[in-house]
């Protein structure tokens, strides 16, 4: 049977737009919603790994990384650094022992305390900036914000790099709400992350609309590519390639059997209550379902840390979400034999001030902490510190990039290589970043 036949002739039509086409295809055509916008990808052009640029990788410490976003800018000093003796600063907040001798963090984190000898914190973090979208930007991608250029995310320079630990699941996910998301950068769009709004939902629209049998579907895809057939052909460049690729992609998750794993439900209803019914404790379980299928980057975001106002209220509730949810993931992640190929990190875009402002709240700064743990680190350290009243960095100054170039050495990548972007200019997994290899084991 001809799959044109029984179509319209306005679709056959040399004035219909294919630019809408292509853009509602994926829903009208196969009955499904999965795949993420295609803004921008016909404006793309290729990119090219540089020429006699490194090639060699280090040996890989990780397979996985789950990285645990504090969105907003999380308060270090009510968290990993504190200053036990300075209550000027502290304020009501105290300092705690942890697992690991001489290490102490706050008391709003008891979970983690017992955890402390997975823990590796950085608390010499500095950064360039101390507005919000600059300093997430910085974090996530390594590179200034810029208006002629979007750059990748590290999961998205894993990906482009290695490629997914399973064919049929996206190798990059984030778990959150956050419209700003470098995502897959100047990569192509199968190098972007797979967005869940809610892990508790499961991955939505993978099944096709009611009425549309298997036949049925086949033969709307069939449609679609005959529609699409003479476009291909007369532009046989790697965007439109890709295009067609995302098809085969979400054809591909739908019938897959691993797309069990966006499936909380399949875990055990005490072990999802252990990582907290906030979206951020079942987002980090989701997370822990993802690498045990093959995904090899996970992000999970918890906002709301820009606490101008009231930090003394809004940090212990912060805390504590945060608290259970990444202290059962790391003993989930143990029980399982998960947690050496596995790199948890805790990051934020910047600090907040050690004066403690007149609404009982902590403003932006741009000094503050970060945590590693798993995939090779040598937990029960702490490396960095600020000086007595936290207002600048003492010992052990590191960036954003250095953080994501410690990222990238665990897992692999090829942190000297050089691939041009579109425009033609060069760039790294981590700029000028350099990893922090003594804290491995």
């Amino acid at each position: 049977m001809n799959p044109l036949s029984s179509t319209p002739l306005a679709l056959r039509s040399n004035d219909l737009s294919r630019r809408s086409l292509l853009a509602t295809t994926a829903k009208s055509l196969l009955g499904v919603g999965l795949m993420p916008s295609m803004e921008h990808l016909f404006s793309s052009k290729a990119f090219a790994v540089g020429e006699g640029s490194a090639t060699q990788k280090q040996v890989a410490t990780a397979r996985n990384v789950i990285f645990l976003y504090m969105s907003g800018g999380q308060s270090h000093l009510d968290t990993w650094d504190v200053k036990p003796d300075n209550k000027e600063v502290m304020g009501p907040t105290k300092a705690i022992k942890t697992s690991a001798d001489g290490v102490q963090i706050s008391e709003y984190l008891p979970r983690l305390a017992k955890q402390g000898h997975h823990l590796c914190l950085l608390n010499a973090v500095a950064t360039n900036t101390a507005a919000h979208e600059q300093a997430n930007y910085f974090m996530h991608t390594s590179f200034g914000l810029r208006s002629t250029i979007k750059h990748p995310g590290l999961g998205a320079w894993l990906s482009f790099f290695q490629g997914s630990g399973n064919p049929a699941l996206p190798a990059y996910v984030y778990v959150g709400n956050d419209s700003r998301h470098p995502g897959a950068g100047f990569f192509a769009k199968k190098h972007g992350p797979l967005m869940v709004n809610n892990p508790e939902a499961g991955l939505q629209n993978v099944k096709p609309q009611n009425g549309v049998t298997e036949d049925r579907f086949a033969l709307r895809r069939d449609i679609a590519q005959a529609l699409d057939a003479e476009f291909v052909s007369t532009h046989p460049n790697r965007n439109v390639k890709a295009y067609s690729d995302m098809y085969d992609d979400a054809v591909r998750l739908m019938r897959s059997e691993d797309l069990t794993a966006f499936d909380l439900t399949k875990e055990p209803e005490e072990l999802r209550k252990a990582y907290g019914k906030e979206s951020f404790g079942q987002g980090c379980l989701l997370a822990r379902r993802l690498v045990e299928h093959g995904v090899r980057f996970v992000e999970v975001s918890l906002g709301s840390w820009d606490t101008h106002v009231a930090n003394f209220i809004s940090t212990p509730k912060l805390c504590d979400t945060l608290d259970q949810a990444m202290a059962t993931l790391l003993s989930d992640l143990e029980s399982r034999g998960l947690l050496e190929s596995t790199m948890v990190v805790v990051a934020s875009e910047f600090g907040r001030t050690p004066k403690i402002n007149q609404n009982q709240g902590r403003d932006h700064y741009p000094v503050f902490s970060c945590v590693l743990a798993g995939g090779g680190i040598q937990g029960g350290q702490k490396y960095g510190s600020t000086t007595k009243d936290g207002s600048g960095v003492e010992s052990g100054k590191v960036s954003p990039v250095d953080i994501n170039a410690t990222i990238g050495y665990a897992l692999g990548l090829p942190l000297d290589q050089v691939i041009y972007s579109p425009t033609k200019r060069p760039f790294t997994v981590a700029d000028k970043g350099q990893p922090l290899v003594h804290l491995f084991s």
